[in-house]
C-alpha cells in the first residue's frame, strides 16, 4: 500500500522514457556456454531462444574470463580466504591478495602505487571526491564516459569549475585552459583513453603537451587523468593501453579488470601520495567492501598472462581478427571509424535501418549493440561490434557474409 503512489509516479516516468526512445529493452538472459568447436569460436545460449549466439558485444577483448589459470587462481584464493572479505578495507578487510594486486597493477601501468575499487565507475567517483576542492577546475573531452561526468556531479563540482573541449580537439582544449580562472589552484584534464562508442583514442601525447604550457599558472599544476578501461590489455604493443600506443603516460590512470582482463573491479594508479589521499578521502573506497579474494587472484593471474608469451599471442590474434573485420567492412563499402582497436563501429546513420540490421543479425544468431536516436544524435546511428580474441577467422567471415547478404 505504501508504494502505490510512488509506483504510479514511477510508471509515468518509465512511460516517458519509452516515448522518448531512451528506455532499455528487456534484458536477455544468458543461460549456457558452448566451447569453441571446429572452425567456430564459443557460442552462448539465451533463455527463450533455441539457437546459440555469437557474441559481438562483449568487452572481454582477450577472452580470459574462462581461462583455466584465472579460474584456478580464484578457486585457490576463495578456499583460503572465503567468498567475501566481511569488512571494509580499513576495518581489517584488507587481505594479502588485495595488496598484491595493487602492486601488480601499478607495475603493469608504470606508476608508483595503485588502489583497487569494485569498478572503474566507483574509481572515477573516488578520484573526483579525492581531488575536488572549491579551487579545482575540471576539463573533460566532449565524449567522456558517463562515469566521469557523474563523478564530478557526485563530488559537487559547480558548473563554473568545469569545461568541455570538443572531441580530441587540442586547439579547443587550449581555449578551455585559457578560460580557467587564475584563482584556481589546480586543474584536472580528464579523458577516456578509448572512447567506448567509437573505438577511437585520446592522443595522450598531444594532450600532455598542450597542458604542459599551463602547468606553472596554477599552484598544484595541471593534472592529466586517463580512464583507459577499454585500452588496457587490448591496446598497445604489450597491452599497456593508450599511453603505450601514444608513447606518453598521463599523471593518473583509472582502469578496470572487467574488460580485457576478464574479471571484476577497477583501480586508480598514480603517485604514492595521490593513492594515499584516495585511501583517506574516497568514499566509494572507504565505505564499501572490497573485491573478493577470488576476484583479486583472478585479476593478478590475468596480468601474468598478459605479460607472458601466451599473452602476446592472444594480443596478436585479437589484432588479426580486428584487422580482418575492419578490412572486410572496407571491402563491403561500409562506413566505420578507422583505428586498430577491437571496438569497431558500423555507421548506419539511420535509426530504422540500424534497428532492422540489429534484428536481422539477431535472427541469424549474432548479438550486437545498436545505438539509435535519441541515445545518439540523428545521423550518428551506429552498430558497435567488439572483437574478442576467442573469435575465429570463420566467425568473422560468417559475420561479414551476413553483412554482404544485404542485411541493412
Amino acid at each position: 500500500m505504501a508504494l502505490r503512489r510512488l509506483d504510479e509516479a514511477l510508471r509515468k516516468e518509465l512511460r516517458q522514457l519509452e516515448e522518448e526512445g531512451r528506455s532499455k529493452p528487456p534484458e536477455r538472459v544468458i543461460n549456457g556456454y558452448l566451447p569453441a568447436g571446429g572452425a567456430n569460436g564459443p557460442r552462448y545460449t539465451l533463455e527463450g531462444q533455441e539457437r546459440p549466439f555469437l557474441r559481438m558485444n562483449s568487452n572481454s577483448y582477450l577472452s580470459l574470463s574462462r581461462h583455466p589459470a584465472l579460474i584456478e587462481a580464484a578457486d585457490r584464493a576463495t578456499r583460503l580466504f572465503g567468498a567475501g572479505p566481511g569488512a571494509v578495507r580499513f576495518i581489517d578487510g584488507t587481505f594479502s591478495c588485495h595488496t598484491a594486486l595493487e602492486r601488480r597493477i601499478a607495475g603493469f601501468v608504470g606508476t608508483a602505487a595503485a588502489r583497487i575499487f569494485n569498478s572503474a565507475y566507483t574509481a572515477n567517483c573516488g578520484l573526483a571526491l579525492t581531488l575536488a576542492t572549491p579551487k579545482t577546475h575540471w576539463i573533460g573531452d566532449q565524449l567522456n564516459h558517463n562515469s566521469i561526468i557523474r563523478a564530478m556531479r557526485i563530488a559537487g563540482v559547480p558548473s563554473a569549475n568545469k569545461g568541455i573541449y570538443r572531441h580530441n580537439d587540442m586547439d579547443d582544449l587550449q581555449r578551455r585552459l585559457d578560460e580557467v580562472d587564475p584563482e584556481m589552484e589546480r586543474v584536472v584534464v580528464i579523458f577516456d583513453g578509448i572512447f567506448s562508442m567509437r573505438g577511437d583514442y585520446a592522443p595522450i601525447n598531444r594532450i600532455v603537451e598542450a597542458c604542459s604550457g599551463y602547468h606553472d599558472r596554477f599552484r598544484d599544476g595541471v593534472i592529466t587523468v586517463v580512464d583507459d578501461s577499454h585500452g588496457l590489455g587490448a591496446y598497445g604493443a604489450t597491452g599497456r593501453g593508450t599511453a603505450e600506443f601514444c608513447g606518453v603516460s598521463p599523471d593518473i590512470v583509472v582502469g578496470t579488470f572487467g574488460k580485457a582482463f576478464g574479471v571484476n573491479g577497477g583501480f586508480i594508479a598514480a603517485s604514492d601520495t595521490v593513492v594515499e589521499a584516495v585511501r583517506q578521502k574516497a568514499d566509494t573506497y572507504i565505505y564499501t567492501n572490497p573485491l573478493s579474494a577470488g576476484d583479486c587472484a583472478a585479476a593478478a593471474a590475468a596480468l601474468d598472462i598478459c605479460d607472458s608469451r601466451e599473452g602476446a599471442a592472444i594480443l596478436r590474434r585479437l589484432q588479426q581478427r580486428t584487422d580482418q573485420f575492419r578490412q572486410g567492412l572496407t571491402e563491403l563499402g561500409r562506413e566505420s571509424i578507422a583505428g586498430p582497436h577491437p571496438i569497431v563501429p558500423l555507421l548506419v546513420r539511420d535509426t530504422a535501418a540500424t534497428r532492422k540490421l540489429v534484428n536481422r543479425l539477431f535472427a541469424a544468431g549474432v548479438l550486437v549493440a545498436g545505438l539509435t536516436f535519441p541515445v545518439v544524435p540523428r545521423g550518428d546511428e551506429t552498430i558497435r561490434f567488439q572483437i574478442n580474441a576467442a573469435h575465429t577467422e570463420a566467425d568473422i567471415a560468417f559475420l561479414l557474409d551476413l553483412l554482404r547478404q544485404g542485411a541493412d
